[in-house]
C-alpha cells in the first residue's frame, strides 16, 4: 500500500486540472474515457467526494496525462515512492501496448491507410569544395485528407512517440528555459545553413 500525505489529494487534483488544460482542455468525460474509468467514479474523485486516495486511479491518471513525477512526489511517503513509480510505469506500459495494438485499426477506420506519402530526406553537403548528397532513408507517414481542417488535438495525435515526448518535456520547462531551447534551435539552424547544408 502506498502512503500519501494528508493534503495529497487536494494538491494532486490541482495538478490534474492543470494537465487537463495543457493536454488540450480535456473534460472529465475525456479523462474518464482515456483512463477506462467510469464517469461517475471520475467525477467523485475529481470533486473530492471520496474518503480514501485510490492509488490505482492516481497512477492511471498520472500515466494517462503523462504528469511528471516531480509534480506529486512531495505528497508521497518516502518509503512508498519506488512502489508508486513502478505503478505509474505499469500504467504507461499498458497504455503503450494498447496504443500499439489499436494503431492499424485506427488507420483503417480513418482512411489514412490508403493515403500515405513516402518521403526520402536528403542533404547536400559541401565538404572541402566537393558537394555530396547524403540520403537519410525513406519514411512513410500518413497523409491526412484535409490538413487545414485538423484540430490541434488531431495534429498532436499524428506525432510519433518520440516527438510527443519532446513536446511534453518542452512544455514541462519554465518559460525562460523554453525560450532558451528556441534560441538554441535557431542558432543550430543558422549554423547549419552557413555550412551550406540544404534541407
Amino acid at each position: 500500500m502506498i502512503n500519501f500525505s494528508a493534503d495529497f489529494l487536494e494538491n494532486f487534483l490541482a495538478v490534474v486540472r492543470k494537465y487537463m488544460q495543457l493536454r488540450g482542455g480535456l473534460t472529465q468525460k475525456d479523462l474518464s474515457e482515456m483512463t477506462g474509468v467510469g464517469i461517475s467514479t471520475m467525477s467523485r474523485f475529481l470533486n473530492l467526494k471520496t474518503a480514501n486516495v485510490d492509488e490505482q486511479l492516481v497512477a492511471n491518471i498520472m500515466a494517462t496525462l503523462n504528469i511528471p513525477l516531480h509534480e506529486v512526489i512531495d505528497g508521497i511517503a518516502e518509503d512508498s515512492t519506488d512502489t508508486f513509480k513502478r505503478l505509474v510505469l505499469f500504467y504507461k506500459e499498458q497504455m503503450n501496448n494498447k496504443a500499439e495494438a489499436t494503431l492499424p485499426e485506427e488507420e483503417l477506420a480513418s482512411g489514412l491507410d490508403d493515403e500515405r506519402t513516402k518521403t526520402k530526406t536528403t542533404a547536400s553537403i559541401n565538404i572541402g569544395g566537393k558537394k555530396q548528397n547524403i540520403s537519410f532513408g525513406e519514411q512513410t507517414t500518413p497523409k491526412p485528407s484535409r490538413p487545414a481542417e485538423l484540430s490541434i488535438r488531431e495534429k498532436l495525435q499524428t506525432l510519433s512517440p518520440r516527438q510527443k515526448a519532446y513536446i511534453t518535456d518542452f512544455l514541462d520547462l519554465g518559460i525562460a528555459d523554453r525560450d532558451l531551447i528556441v534560441d538554441l534551435g535557431d542558432a543550430i539552424f543558422r549554423y547549419v545553413r552557413q555550412r551550406n547544408v540544404d534541407f
